[in-house]
C-alpha cells in the first residue's frame, strides 16, 4: 500500500514545472508563512561541495554522536525512501511525523509555485525546529549560493568539500564559477573548513571568506591528513591525532575524514575515533553482502557506488587499486545530464568490460545503447542488458568469481538498495 507521504510528495512535485530553478525567493516566502523555522534550529553545520559532502557529513555526525551529542541531518537525494533525507536527533523521521510536516508545508504554501526540493527542505527545517538536538547538519542540494538550504543567516560552521566541474548548466562553465556558487554558503564572521581543492577553486573560496571576515581552516595550510601503517594521521595547529582508518571504503575517504575532523576540531566537540569507525554512508563503494543479487551470484564480489562524475570515477579507481587483484566488471546506468565519457575514461584501464542498463523510472536516463556507445568511445568493451539482474547473470556465468561494480548514478544505486533489501 502506498503510504500517505508518497501521495503528498507527488503533489509537491507538481507545484513547479521545473525540477531545478535556483532562487531563494520562494523558499523565503514559505518559511515566513511557516513562522521561520530556519531561525529556530540547533547550531547549524552547513556542508557544500561537488564531491564528498555526504561522506564528510556522515563522519561529522558519527563524531558528534560518539561524544554523546545529538544531531539532526538533512541530505539529498534519498536512495530507497524519502525518509532518508531527514534524520531527527539521530533517527530517521517516521511516517506519521513526515506526513504531518508535509501536510503543514502544503497548506502554508497554497497554490504558489515552489520546487520539490524547496518545499521538502522547508519541511525538514520545520521538523528540525520542533525536535531538540545539539546540532543540525545541512547538506547543500545543488551549488550553494541559491540553494534552498542557504537561508540560515548564522550557522555555527561552514564546510566546503572538493569542488569540481559538475552541473555546469546550473552553476557555470568554469571551476572558478562553480567554486563561487559553493562559496555562497560562507557567512560573515563564520569559520569555514575547506577540504582539498584545486588552486583556482581555493582562490575563489579564500577571496569570498576574506570579504566576509570568515576565518578559513584550509587543507594543506591549517590541517593535514595522511595515512601511515594502516592508521590515519591528522595534524592541525592544536596537535596530532593517530586514528583508525575510516570505516568508509576508499583512499578518497581519508581526505573526507580530514575535513570532518577539522570541522569537529574547529567546533571543539566530538569523538575522533567514533568519526572514523562509526560512519555509514550507503552506495559509496559499498560492498553488498546479502540480498537477492548476492544470492544469485554467490561467488561474485559485488560492490555499489552512486558517483557520477569524473572526480567520482577517479575515486573508484583509487579504491579498486587498494583491493586484491580480481577481474572487475561494471554494470552501469547513467543520466543524460552527466559527463558520461568523462566518467568512464578513468575506469577503462582497470576493468574488463561494461554492461550498460537503463535506470528504471528515470525519464532522464540514457538508454542502455547510448551508455554502451559512450563506454566504447571511452575505450571500454561494452554490451547492453535489459536490467541489472540479467547483466549480473551474464557476467557471473562467464566469470563466477568476478568483482562486479554497479555504478553510474545514485538513482540506479537507490533502485538496487530498494530491490536488494
Amino acid at each position: 500500500m502506498t503510504v500517505k507521504s508518497d501521495h503528498l510528495l507527488d503533489r509537491m512535485m507538481a507545484l513547479h514545472p521545473k525540477i531545478i530553478d535556483l532562487t531563494l525567493d520562494r523558499m523565503e516566502r514559505l518559511l515566513a508563512a511557516l513562522g521561520h523555522p530556519e531561525r529556530r534550529l540547533p547550531p547549524v553545520i552547513h556542508v557544500a561541495g561537488t564531491n564528498g559532502k555526504g561522506s564528510t557529513q556522515a563522519m561529522i555526525r558519527a563524531g558528534l554522536e560518539g561524544a554523546g551529542l545529538t544531531a539532526h541531518a538533512y541530505t539529498s537525494p534519498h536512495l530507497a525512501r524519502f525518509h532518508e533525507r531527514i534524520r531527527l536527533a539521530g533517527e530517521l523521521i517516521d511516517e506519521d511525523h513526515l506526513s504531518r510536516t508535509l501536510d503543514t508545508c502544503l497548506a502554508a504554501n497554497g497554490p504558489d509555485a515552489i520546487t520539490y526540493f524547496e518545499i521538502t527542505t522547508a519541511a525538514a527545517f520545520l521538523a528540525f525546529s520542533q525536535t531538540p538536538a545539539d546540532f543540525t547538519l545541512l547538506e547543500v542540494g545543488l551549488g550553494g549560493r541559491l540553494d534552498a538550504t542557504n537561508v540560515v543567516d548564522r550557522p555555527a560552521l561552514s564546510v566546503i568539500t572538493p569542488v569540481a566541474l559538475d552541473h555546469q548548466q546550473y552553476l557555470g562553465e568554469t571551476l572558478e564559477e562553480i567554486a563561487g556558487e559553493k562559496a555562497g554558503i560562507i557567512k560573515r564572521g563564520v569559520p569555514v573548513v575547506v577540504g582539498p581543492q584545486q588552486e583556482a577553486a581555493l582562490e575563489v573560496i579564500e577571496a569570498k571568506a576574506a570579504r566576509l571576515g570568515a576565518p578559513v581552516i584550509a587543507h594543506g595550510q591549517h590541517w593535514h591528513v595522511t595515512t601511515e601503517r594502516e592508521r590515519l594521521i591528522f595534524q592541525d595547529e592544536t596537535g596530532l591525532l593517530d586514528l583508525p582508518l575510516p570505516a568508509l571504503a576508499g583512499p578518497h575517504q581519508v581526505q573526507n575524514a580530514g575535513t570532518a575532523l577539522a570541522a569537529l576540531r574547529t567546533l571543539g566537540v566530538g569523538n575522533p575515533d567514533a568519526a572514523m569507525q562509526n560512519a555509514h554512508w550507503p552506495a559509496r563503494m559499498q560492498k553488498l553482502r546479502h540480498g537477492p543479487l548476492v544470492e544469485a551470484a554467490p561467488g561474485v564480489e559485488l560492490w555499489l557506488d552512486g558517483g557520477h562524475n569524473p572526480h567520482a570515477a577517479h575515486a573508484i579507481v583509487a579504491t579498486l587499486e587498494t583491493l586484491p587483484q580480481r577481474p572487475t566488471y561494471l554494470i552501469c546506468g547513467m543520466l543524460n545530464t552527466k559527463d558520461v565519457t568523462g566518467y568512464m575514461a578513468p575506469l577503462a584501464p582497470c576493468v574488463e568490460s561494461l554492461t550498460a542498463v537503463s535506470i528504471p523510472g528515470q525519464g532522464a536516463t540514457l538508454s542502455a545503447d547510448e551508455t554502451a556507445a559512450a563506454a566504447r568511445s571511452a575505450g571500454l568493451e561494452a554490451q547492453v542488458a535489459p536490467d541489472v539482474d540479467a547483466a549480473l547473470a551474464r557476467i557471473s556465468a562467464a566469470d563466477p568469481t568476478a568483482r562486479v561494480l554497479i555504478c553510474g548514478s545514485l538513482y540506479l544505486a537507490g533502485e538496487i538498495l530498494k530491490t536488494n533489501g
